[in-house]
Formats: structure tokens, C-alpha cells, sequence
């Protein structure tokens, strides 16, 4: 009698963990989709990475793209542009960060904002650090550099904030060269 009692707890023990487990099979399918549409949709995905042609751009102009729905600005800057940039002391800023994804936690020297080395090219979201209006370039600010005239933030040749309310410097997007062209995320 003591063997039925034993093959009784053991085929009762089989239903609880078959039906525990057919219960969360069930539970994993109904939550799946819920999950997967908090993915990014195909459309956002094939702009998470664009390839911008440079070789038209010429020695203090600037391109403005969008990227993820926002403005980029790519700036071939002139020497002068350069220089002055590479002049001010990282006392004078107000945002001693970089700001570049492509190098975390590296300081405001403008080697560390732009793309090369040299200095020549200059990649940044074209989006004040104040509330997220677009800076008017070519010059513009006491800096040279950009200005936002909605709330009178003024960024320096470099893109870095200078004077005015923003808080941080312009973000330079993760960026990288591929032939003649700029690869954006």
C-alpha cells in the first residue's frame, strides 16, 4: 500500500511542474509582444546610422544634416577658426567637459571636441543645451562661433559654451571618418 502512496505523490508532483510549466510558457508568449513593441521600429533603426558626403564642403562652410530628428552641424573650420578655439584656457569656460561621445570624459581642449586631429572638421548636434532651439552659426555670438537668440547662449568656435544660460557645452555625436564621408552613429 506504502508503493501506491509513493506513485500517487509521484504523478501529483509530475502535474504541479508540467502544469507550472506549461503556465509559464504561456506567461512568456502573452508577455513577448508586449516587449518587443518597445523595440525601435525599422524606420528608426535605419536612421540610427547615416553617411554624409564631405567633399563638397569647403574651408569655412558649414553642412547641416539631420539625425535621429535632430540638426547636426558639420563645420570645416579655417585655421583662424582653429586657432582661436585652441587659444582659450579651460578656466575660461563655463563647461570644462568635452562633451564628445566619441571621447567620454575627456576635458574641453578643443583637440578633444573635434573630429581630426587637426582640427579641421567639427561635428555637433546644432541643438542649445538651454532648451533645445537651434544656435545660428557661420559667426554668429561674440565668440565667433554659434548663437542662440531665443535666450542669448553664445558658444565659441569650438561649440562651447561661452556666455549665457546653457549649461553644457554642444554635444558631438559618436562620429567617424570613412573615405569622404562622415559616419553619424
Amino acid at each position: 500500500m506504502s508503493n501506491e502512496h509513493e506513485d500517487a505523490g509521484t504523478r501529483r508532483d509530475f502535474l504541479y511542474y508540467a502544469t507550472g510549466g506549461a503556465g509559464a510558457v504561456a506567461a512568456g508568449a502573452a508577455v513577448w509582444p508586449l516587449v518587443n513593441q518597445m523595440n525601435p521600429s525599422a524606420d528608426v533603426r535605419a536612421l540610427a546610422s547615416i553617411r554624409v558626403d564631405i567633399s563638397g564642403i569647403e574651408v569655412g562652410t558649414q553642412l547641416t544634416v539631420k539625425w535621429l530628428g535632430k540638426p547636426v552641424f558639420i563645420r570645416r573650420r579655417t585655421q583662424q577658426e582653429i586657432d582661436d578655439a585652441r587659444a582659450v584656457q579651460l578656466g575660461d569656460l563655463i563647461d570644462s567637459g568635452a562633451e564628445n561621445d566619441n571621447k567620454p570624459g575627456a576635458d574641453a581642449n578643443d583637440a578633444n571636441r573635434s573630429l581630426d586631429e587637426n582640427g579641421e572638421w567639427l561635428v555637433m548636434l546644432g541643438v542649445c543645451t538651454h532648451l533645445g532651439c537651434v544656435p545660428l552659426g557661420d559667426g554668429s555670438g561674440e565668440f565667433g562661433g554659434w548663437f542662440c537668440p531665443c535666450h542669448g547662449s553664445h558658444y565659441d568656435t569650438s561649440g562651447r559654451i561661452r556666455k549665457g544660460p546653457a549649461p553644457t557645452n554642444l554635444k558631438v555625436p559618436v562620429a567617424r571618418f570613412d573615405g569622404n564621408e562622415i559616419v553619424l552613429g
